[in-house]
């Protein structure tokens, strides 16, 4: 099937490691033109060294040290990446997890970090990318399960994630009548650095790991391939008429409609 990518324009943000990274692997080798941001040097020229690797187009893929809660963030990516390639068609908006932890323990100042980024960040890019964008645009979100039950033990995503998912709904509504699109994804139980992190945080990963999978229709942890494969056609023009749409990467686990 094609997707339509070739030569389209993408910012994917959060992109040097997990699931963006896995997004903008699936656009570039698809032949989308991406720009890519993550919070150092380092990892921002080894992302773009592994996408270039795919064989696309030489300077296809550009990277860019940039931290989403940064308010200059937003008009910074947008700038670049129609500097860079001459159009804006998409962005990804994907960030760290915010710290994990219940809510009655949670100290304000990781609220007030992680609205900053989560939130209040990822609504800066939107909006910056709005702007920009002309019809058939698409403006993504990496969200989370928690946006449709609380997930044990990150009280953080589950207070902030279904407010940013309401926000994208609206955001939907309002940019339906210029042929720009606005869509959710909501992984669970994918095999990322973080989610082994927050295995770790009991003490005991592999049981973590082996009583989560237990909950999971498909038995098992998804891929980062498998998100990525997802994220690409949503934000792709063959999924040009979906919009509004929070769609679960979860094997199953959300137990709701």
């Amino acid at each position: 099937m094609d997707l339509g990518l070739q030569n389209k324009v993408y910012v994917v943000t959060g992109a040097t490691r997990g699931l963006g990274l896995a997004t903008a692997r699936e656009l570039a080798a698809d032949g989308a033109r991406v720009l890519v941001t993550g919070r150092s040097r380092e990892s921002v020229d080894a992302a773009v060294a592994g996408l270039a690797a795919l064989g696309g187009e030489p300077g296809a893929v550009h990277g860019l040290v940039a931290d989403n809660a940064d308010p200059a963030t937003a008009e910074r990516l947008v700038t670049a990446a129609v500097e860079r390639f001459g159009r804006l068609d998409g962005v990804l908006i994907s960030v760290g997890g915010p710290q994990a932890g219940p809510v009655a323990t949670a100290p304000e100042e990781a609220w007030r970090g992680a609205f900053e980024s989560v939130f209040l960040g990822a609504l800066r890019i939107a909006r910056a990318a709005a702007g920009a964008l002309g019809e058939g645009g698409v403006i993504g979100f990496v969200l989370s399960g928690s946006v449709r039950q609380p997930i044990a033990g990150l009280g953080i995503s589950n207070g902030l994630r279904p407010g940013l998912a309401m926000a994208a709904k609206s955001l939907a509504d309002e940019l339906g009548p210029r042929g720009i699109r606005v869509v959710g994804l909501l992984p669970a139980r994918i095999d990322t650095d973080r989610v082994r992190e927050l295995d770790a945080l009991g003490g005991d990963a592999g049981a973590a790991r082996a009583r989560n999978s237990a909950d999971i229709p498909l038995g098992r942890y998804g891929t980062p391939e498998e998100f990525g494969k997802v994220a690409a056609f949503v934000l792709s023009p063959a999924a040009s008429y979906l919009t509004g749409v929070m769609i679960p990467v979860d094997g199953g686990a959300l137990r709701g409609l």
